[in-house]
């Protein structure tokens, strides 16, 4: 008899204050026969598939296009080898397995939910059942999003397979955005409008139409940089992203947080001040909690933030952590005088009059800087909280801020409506400096890009920003050189700047799948 394992997430689906909804139910083995019968059933599918984006550690994509970025390098201990293989793209056997298996459960949970809703009995109520296919729709967008671009040629499944069935060819990487275009289309026409004021707390995590719709410019501008095309597979166009960008800056109800420093709690003036895990810029966040109570399996806990931390000691208000992704230098000079996302953005151990009491024992690639945005605090941390500092920590991950939005609301307007594109910059500047006297007139695409780094800075935009403006680009600023042979780098351009498949995954297709040009 087929079966599924559930282990399925309570849900009042995405609490801002204890999160009660990532507390687990004990794992059960349910018949597939008994199940997708009710809109219950329906509803723990979907939640079985939102859970798989609290899986991180090595599968964190933001996490590793950082370190591949010119902005930090692996970091972490002296004997930790494998943040510095994605650092200066050195071949390890399977360093992003954890990778390919989320993105893969994830689409796999999807397509199971995206089968099985049909046969579900919701006793008339069209408008649960089509959010429900929406959301799904929207999860296999994001999980197939995030794998195209690590690896380029993946598999293109749309429904489950059974087991066994791992001889499945790699797609063109046109028919995979396809179905993201169409996935996310879908799921914009199908989830409600409902504004950000009007959500309820107990479901802040959910996708929602302005997700899909930001998601959907997103991808275009990627797509089409990367790949240079005009549009996506002719079935999403630059004049559809627009239309779709400029939907969640005017009808969204999202909005830029006052304080660039309040979005973050490791930056925040207080902790009144901070905005909160679920704030009005979050147009899409990843929810996570300290509810695993040291139990790495419940897979709850927001793992970049110990791997992130300064490596092995508290200084307050910082905890402790395992020093990866040392940020780069030369990021923490690029902001100007005044502007508040620097401090905001990085640790500076010299700057925050830390110099004394900072120990260096095993820590790799120290540049005396580190990511504070979502660095774990002191207070609240998680070994006080009764979890484990190693699995637990809480802070939700911002995948979508509106700030995002109107940055690309500039980009896709820059030729199309220059007075709309002047606007939309000038709001993100404004609230980096307080003030209106630090705008730039906007007349290049290269001014946005340089806004783009500054202010999403080691949120894991930047590798992709370099990449959609090709091989040359991301090689120049990728290039590191220096007198210490540890901080040397030198970027693949015959990579295409993909990421080498999981040799385990190569050997479970009987050579099906190929791996990537120079790996």
């Amino acid at each position: 008899m087929k079966k599924i394992i559930a282990a399925i997430i309570i849900t009042g689906l995405m609490s801002s204050c204890s999160k009660s909804f990532l507390e687990t139910l004990p794992i059960n083995t349910i018949t597939e026969e008994d199940f997708y019968k009710t809109p219950g059933d329906a509803y723990q599918g979907l939640v079985s598939a939102y859970s798989v984006l609290n899986w991180d550690g090595y599968g964190n994509i933001a996490l590793t296009s950082e370190i591949a970025s010119d902005d930090c390098f692996g970091g972490g201990g002296a004997s930790d080898n494998g943040w510095n293989q994605w650092d200066k793209s050195i071949k390890m056997n399977d360093l992003n397995s954890n990778a390919w298996k989320k993105y893969y459960t994830g689409i796999y949970r999807a397509n199971k939910l995206i089968q099985k809703i049909e046969a579900v009995d919701f006793k008339g109520d069209d408008a649960t059942k089509n959010r429900y296919i929406g959301e799904a729709h929207f999860l296999r967008a994001y999980f197939y999003f995030d794998l195209v671009r690590m690896f380029g040629h993946v598999p293109l499944i749309t429904a489950p397979l059974e087991p066994g069935n791992y001889s499945i060819p790699q797609a063109n990487p046109d028919s995979v955005y396809m179905l993201i275009a169409n996935d996310l289309k879908l799921a914009a026409a199908n989830i409600p409008a409902t504004p950000f004021t009007s959500i309820p707390s107990g479901e802040y995590g959910r996708a929602t139409k302005w997700a899909a719709e930001a998601l959907l410019g997103r991808v275009f501008l990627y797509y089409t940089g990367y790949y240079s095309k005009p549009d996506i597979a002719g079935v999403f166009s630059q004049a559809d992203a627009i239309a779709a960008i400029d939907d969640v800056i005017n009808n969204s109800g999202y909005s830029l947080v006052p304080k660039y420093r309040n979005l973050f709690r490791a930056s925040a003036e207080s902790t009144t001040a901070y905005a909160g895990q679920n704030n009005a810029e979050g147009v899409f966040t990843i929810q996570y909690t300290y509810l695993g109570m040291g139990d790495q399996n419940q897979q709850n806990g927001n793992r970049m933030q110990v791997m992130i931390g300064i490596r092995s000691q508290v200084l307050e208000p910082y905890y402790k952590g395992w020093g990866a992704a040392t940020v780069n230098e030369t990021l923490f000079h690029s902001y100007a005088p005044g502007d508040s996302r620097q401090t905001a953005s990085i640790i500076s151990i010299a700057g925050e009059g830390y110099a004394d009491t900072y120990k260096l024992d095993d820590q790799a690639q120290y540049t005396g800087f580190f990511i504070k945005k979502y660095t774990p605090l002191k207070d609240k941390n998680a070994d006080d909280l009764g979890g484990s500092f190693q699995w637990d920590n809480f802070d939700n991950y911002m995948v979508i801020r509106f700030a995002d939005v109107l940055l690309m609301g500039a980009e896709l307007n820059l030729t199309a409506n220059a007075g709309k594109a002047q606007g939309y910059i000038d709001r993100v500047r404004d609230r980096a400096f307080g003030d209106q006297t630090h705008r730039i007139t906007l007349s290049n695409k290269t001014q946005i890009m340089q806004e783009r780094k500054l202010e999403l800075a080691l949120e894991g935009h930047r590798y992709w920003d370099l990449l959609r403006q090709g091989m040359a680009v991301a090689k120049q600023a990728i290039d590191n050189t220096s007198s210490q042979p540890g901080f040397n780098v030198s970027f693949r351009t015959e990579t295409n700047g993909l990421f080498s498949i999981p040799e385990t995954q190569i050997n479970l297709s009987n050579g099906t799948i190929k791996q990537n040009t120079g790996w």
